[in-house]
């Protein structure tokens, strides 16, 4: 994991750097008061003057002391104090949604698969392309417009009332909970088609198997069969693809964090690549790919523990 992060980090850090526009033009040319040596003194503040091997060196120098080093707006804040801010909003979320994709999705797969070409079937599959096809800005807005404009049922932007502080603690959960009901359906909505999708398909191939007609031969209970000998197998590719989303816990963040004015790390992320942040910027792909990495890890360790084939054959080793 350590050197496919270092080449993570090295891709990253250049590949921002190529891209146009640096922080220095952003803040001295729409800045009418910004004299002509502006550019050059902001340039050596940020240490942008060096070779880009020399900032790059420097910038590694400290992450290995977890140092994500300051940002380039003008607060000068360190960047892990910045990210330290939202990251459990955004983690929150995500987790939120990902529990509600698997307590929906996987019925929904299981029951699809075993009633095949019925109408639920049918009604779920029409669900599916409905949830690959709809982007999720427009679902966003359609459920501001109905929930929060013409119902009027639930706020639609933040986290919390203005008067939050003066809540008792059971009308501050209860506020809370209004706030982060539309961003968490728009953030699951996607994934829970995708996800019932494929568990559909994998229990469809796991209940033709010949081991499954032998547990049904031996008098087991349909329940028992479906649920603790099909699902478990059908569940690997699931397990792959729940790890592979554990990244998306920030990338995926940044529309419905910046079209409900959530205060998350998407929202910090869209605002540090439209500024050139590059610390800020450096920090997230960092943790980004972390994520991704230990999304692996977990996919691995998740198929040791549904198939003990993996513990018994040294497969993790």
């Amino acid at each position: 994991m350590c050197p496919m992060l270092l080449g993570i980090s090295m891709v990253s850090f250049t590949v921002i750097h190529l891209a146009p526009g640096t922080p220095v033009d952003l803040q001295t040319t729409l800045n009418p008061k910004a004299s002509l040596e502006a550019p050059k003194r902001l340039q050596e503040l940020y240490g942008l003057d060096k070779p880009l091997v020399v900032q790059y060196w420097a910038w590694l120098k400290r992450l290995v002391h977890l140092d994500f080093g300051r940002s380039f707006s003008p607060d000068r804040r360190p960047v892990w104090d910045k990210i330290k801010e939202r990251i459990g909003i955004t983690i929150g979320l995500n987790l939120a949604s990902m529990i509600l994709i698997l307590l929906v999705s996987i019925p929904i797969g299981v029951m699809a698969a075993y009633r095949a070409h019925s109408w639920f079937d049918r009604g779920t599959t029409l669900f599916v392309f409905l949830g690959f096809a709809m982007p999720t800005f427009w679902l966003a807005l359609l459920l501001i417009m109905l929930f929060g404009v013409y119902l009027d049922w639930l706020p639609i932007s933040g986290l919390t009332s203005l008067n939050f502080s003066h809540f008792t603690f059971w009308q501050k959960v209860q506020d809370l909970a209004a706030h982060v009901t539309l961003p968490v359906l728009v953030a699951a909505f996607g994934g829970l088609a995708g996800m019932s999708r494929y568990l559909r398909s994998n229990m469809l191939e796991v209940i033709r198997q010949d081991y499954i007609t032998t547990a049904r031969a031996k008098g087991l209970l349909e329940r028992t069969v479906i649920f603790k000998h099909a699902l478990r197998n059908a569940l690997l590719p699931v397990i792959t693809i729940l790890g592979l989303s554990v990244p998306g816990l920030i990338g995926g963040s940044v529309i419905f964090e910046s079209i409900f004015a959530i205060p998350g790390m998407g929202q910090l992320f869209y605002g540090a690549v439209m500024a050139r942040d590059y610390p800020v910027v450096m920090g997230e792909l960092v943790i980004g790919a972390l994520l991704t990495l230990v999304g692996n890890l977990l996919a691995d360790v998740g198929y040791a523990m549904v198939d003990p084939r993996f513990r018994t054959t040294g497969v993790l080793g």
